[in-house]
């Protein structure tokens, strides 16, 4: 269990207080989470919530007002857990899943689970609807480069080198695939799916918004540590059909720019989270890399064929 924020039981309180007119509880555990303090909170009649308080930094980074018309999207489509409460400062109220497990990467590769996340992706992507968040990844990667040179934060020695090859791998996948813009979650760590009474959930929607749904297949592939056959068991399912060639591409290609993006987010998070944050920037980077070599397997293969 992880340690309580003294300075956010306050916060709790309030919350709990402006939206649900109670002033204490019976219980109160800490949540994971990277960035932001989440609590399990069970009120002396028995009924539980999740209160979400924002982390330090965020503000830098998240549009609460985006994020909340995605949560809202996500609650409608019965995706996630019922919205009780959002503040425009990001502090969250939602009832607890009953029942509730937090994925692992052990759990989501499980068969039934890969299928489960292949059904969500294709209702909200499929949804019809556009949110009018733009989740633009390249446009956001400038953003936290600037972030991370105001702040002085070392950068990784062929960083130049290899966003331009990134660049290049972009700029084939856009001339094969006329991808069209969905709402996707963008962020699907194995902790944002949650498993209670035989559904599954897709939980924090800070990162939502309309973007190519192949992130959201690459992202899960890369959280969950998917294997070949577990990626062709995915791919499979949310296309609905055989992966050719160019979808594996375009499946290879999203996760480079997974690994691209989230390396610069967690550089921008050094100053506040320190070298844990750095770790987690160097992990990703070399992934990345890998994933390039892959590629460039891969178009060679298309060549030869």
């Amino acid at each position: 269990m992880r340690e309580i924020i003294e300075k956010d039981l306050s916060s709790v309180k309030d919350l709990l207080s402006t939206t649900l007119g109670v002033d204490s509880y019976s219980k109160i555990e800490r949540m994971g989470g990277l960035t932001n303090h989440t609590y399990h909170v069970t009120l002396e009649d028995g009924r539980e919530f999740v209160v979400r308080i924002p982390g330090e930094g965020t503000e830098e980074l998240i549009v609460r007002s985006d994020e909340m018309v995605s949560t809202k999207l996500a609650c409608d489509l019965g995706i996630d857990a019922r919205l009780v409460y959002f503040g425009s400062d990001g502090s969250k109220v939602t009832e607890y899943i009953a029942n509730a497990e937090t994925m692992s990467a052990e759990k989501l590769c499980e068969p039934r689970h890969i299928r489960q996340i292949a059904d969500i992706y294709k209702r909200i992507h499929s949804c019809g609807v556009d949110t009018g968040v733009p989740f633009e990844v390249f446009d956001m990667a400038a953003g936290y480069e600037k972030i991370i040179f105001d702040n002085n934060v070392p950068m990784f020695e062929d960083y130049g080198e290899k966003k331009a090859r990134v660049m290049e791998i972009k700029a084939e996948i856009d001339r094969l695939i006329n991808a069209p813009k969905v709402p996707c979650h963008n962020d699907p760590l194995c902790e944002n799916w949650v498993e209670g009474d035989g559904r599954m959930y897709l939980i924090d929607w800070e990162y939502a918004g309309m973007n190519d749904g192949m992130w959201d297949v690459a992202d899960v592939s890369i959280e969950a540590s998917f294997d070949g056959e577990s990626d062709s068991l995915l791919l499979s399912e949310y296309l609905g059909r055989v992966p050719t060639l160019e979808d594996r591409k375009h499946f290879l290609a999203s996760k480079i720019y997974v690994d691209y993006l989230w390396t610069l987010w967690a550089k921008t998070r050094v100053p506040y989270d320190g070298q844990p944050m750095e770790d987690w920037a160097v992990e990703r980077y070399e992934r990345m890399k890998n994933n390039i070599a892959a590629f460039e397997k891969l178009e060679a293969k298309g060549e030869n064929n």
